[in-house]
């Protein structure tokens, strides 16, 4: 998740009541909103969006930009403030529920901060969050974390006391001490993959207990990878798609395989360069039958505070397929484009 802005859109927002938490940190009396185009989310900048389907609903996950006094001279990191990571879900992707923060980088004890990019699963019952934070003394640099919980919208605990993968575990190659970020998991049978990366695109396959590594730490060589993969499965096609260099700033490239073990073929980019924001982090599911890829721009202005490197919004639109397998390209839309 080392990222910057998106191209985006203008979106319009009902919004319910406030909501109250419970002592588990939980919405008892959850904001709702209508999604009336692009951006999804008005009152806060969310950034690094992942969906998870569980039944009839569609839960999103994203992290949470702040702004603070002297963000807009900041660099070097430094331009982020994503202090903890919410929960969104919808039955029919017009009618949306704020269900508010699930879980921060305060709930791991090895971690000092930063809410980068993260994924929620399901398995036996389970949801497993996979998430980038900072580690403290001894796991310094960006780790993956994993929390569990038996809803998902929890409350999430922190599954093993330890980051899942730290620096200490792969090559520090091109992005150095941040390239463990940005973990994306896919459940294929009986076996679960986990894939991350700045820099370097890193794959793993995880233990049954969906909380250890089993195995080697493998390297996929794709053209133009920055960080944020996602993998999905369709028709026994195998894809990662992936935040790409897009000639100053970011795009999404995918590629396609035949197994998780590979070869992974470039089928090209899957869409431009997001309006004002150097990063752009895929997520994509099929919900009630329509595909969907869930991206971020820094359109949006929230309370005089225009988009920005660290103040992001998430977005939507349709995804469709080619007889192929190949993914047509997508149109980042606007408020206007989906009246």
């Amino acid at each position: 998740m080392y990222k910057f802005f998106i191209y985006g859109i203008a979106l319009a927002v009902t919004c319910g009541c406030s909501g109250n938490k419970n002592n588990e940190g939980i919405n008892s009396e959850a904001k709702t909103f209508v999604y009336k185009g692009n951006p999804l989310v008005r009152d806060k900048f969310t950034a690094d969006p992942a969906p998870l389907v569980v039944g009839d609903t569609l839960y999103l996950y994203v992290g949470h930009d702040e702004w603070y006094e002297g963000q807009d001279s900041a660099s070097g990191g430094k331009e982020f403030n994503i202090t903890e990571w919410l929960c969104y879900s919808t039955p029919d992707m017009a009618n949306w529920t704020d269900h508010g923060a699930v879980l921060s980088p305060a709930d791991f004890s090895w971690a000092v901060g930063e809410a980068w990019a993260a994924q929620v699963v399901e398995k036996n019952g389970k949801y497993y969050y996979y998430v980038t934070a900072q580690g403290g003394e001894p796991f310094v640099g960006k780790c993956v974390g994993v929390a569990v919980a038996d809803s998902p919208t929890g409350p999430f605990k922190d599954a093993i006391g330890r980051p899942l993968v730290d620096d200490k575990m792969t090559d520090n190659g091109e992005r150095g001490w941040w390239n463990d970020i940005d973990p994306t998991v896919l459940i294929d049978g009986d076996e679960a993959w986990l894939c991350w990366g700045n820099g370097t695109c890193f794959l793993a396959k995880l233990g049954s207990d969906m909380v250890s590594i089993d195995g080697e730490i493998e390297v996929v060589d794709l053209p133009k990878y920055m960080e944020g993969p996602w993998l999905h499965k369709r028709n026994d096609i195998y894809y990662l798609t992936y935040a790409s260099e897009g000639g100053g700033s970011e795009a999404i490239d995918y590629a396609t395989a035949p197994s998780m073990t590979g070869p992974w073929t470039h089928q090209g980019q899957l869409t431009g360069n997001a309006e004002n924001s150097f990063t752009i982090h895929p997520g994509i599911i099929n919900f009630k039958g329509q595909d969907y890829l869930f991206y971020h721009n820094a359109a949006q202005t929230i309370d005089g505070h225009p988009g920005a490197i660290g103040r992001r919004s998430v977005c939507f639109d349709k995804l469709y397929y080619n007889p192929d397998g190949t993914i047509k390209p997508v149109l980042q839309t606007s408020e206007l484009a989906h009246q």
